[in-house]
């Protein structure tokens, strides 16, 4: 490997070591803090949901395998979330790759700084509800799956979230959401290939992969000695800083 290729793969190895680190510790949060850390070094917003769509297809494999074999997965409840997700999935990919990248940056940075306000919220009124069987899930499926395509992220916080208010058990919820995640990032996967070729994989695909691998067993021991609350501070506090950033950047050109 040449130091050039090397200098231009770190950026993104540690990327995704970093997202990676926090999804394993939290359950989320993997696609919206590499989406928005990709955007913030340049890469325009479907490249960046492409590449992270491709290394979830491999991370939530890993993922909904596990929850699967430890019977954390409601298959009624996965019934009901699948098939919206992918179509809200297929409907995202679509429109983010059929705009100008420009045109779709600050929306797409809007979109993850309410994320991440949105998970500020969660951490401050940190109480859940007795459990009962979510109602709302297909509508949120569907949306969840539109708003992960086309903002590169925001599956988990969204739908996982969601549905633990609604009383949903949280082993269960987190279980069945991460295993419904592998189809939908591998369709939305296939449709960027199709609307945008091999071209929108780049560097940065190899390095989130290199880095989300690395990172994993490291998210499971962060899960252990950190308080849900604590993470849910910090990713929100980070992706909405880093969001605004943004979003205030491409509206100043």
């Amino acid at each position: 490997m040449s130091i050039q290729l090397l200098e231009q793969l770190l950026p993104f190895v540690a990327v995704g070591f970093a997202a990676q680190l926090v999804d394993g510790a939290l359950g989320m949060a993997f696609g919206v803090i590499s989406n928005t850390l990709l955007i913030s070094l340049g890469v325009p917003p479907a490249a960046a949901s492409a590449g992270v769509h491709t290394v979830e297809t491999f991370t939530t494999a890993a993922s909904g395998i596990s929850h699967v074999l430890h019977r954390n997965v409601d298959w009624r409840l996965f019934r009901r979330l699948a098939i919206p997700g992918i179509i809200g999935g297929l409907l995202g990919a679509y429109v983010l790759s059929s705009v100008d990248a420009s045109v779709a940056r600050p929306f797409v940075l809007a979109y993850l700084a309410a994320i991440g306000v949105y998970l500020l919220w969660r951490a401050l009124r940190h109480r859940h509800p007795p459990e009962r069987e979510p109602r709302f899930v297909a509508p949120l499926g569907l949306v969840g799956g539109f708003l992960d395509a086309a903002g590169g992220g925001g599956w988990g916080p969204v739908v996982t979230s969601n549905l633990l208010v609604q009383g949903g058990c949280p082993r269960r919820t987190v279980g069945t959401v991460n295993t419904t995640e592998f189809f939908l990032t591998a369709t939305v996967s296939a449709t960027f290939i199709a609307r945008l070729g091999w071209e929108a994989f780049t560097t940065a695909t190899a390095g989130l992969l290199i880095g989300g691998l690395v990172a994993s067993p490291l998210g499971a021991i962060m899960a252990k000695r950190l308080p849900t609350r604590t993470l849910l501070l910090l990713v929100g506090t980070v992706l909405t800083l880093t969001s605004l950033y943004g979003v205030a950047s491409a509206l100043m050109r």
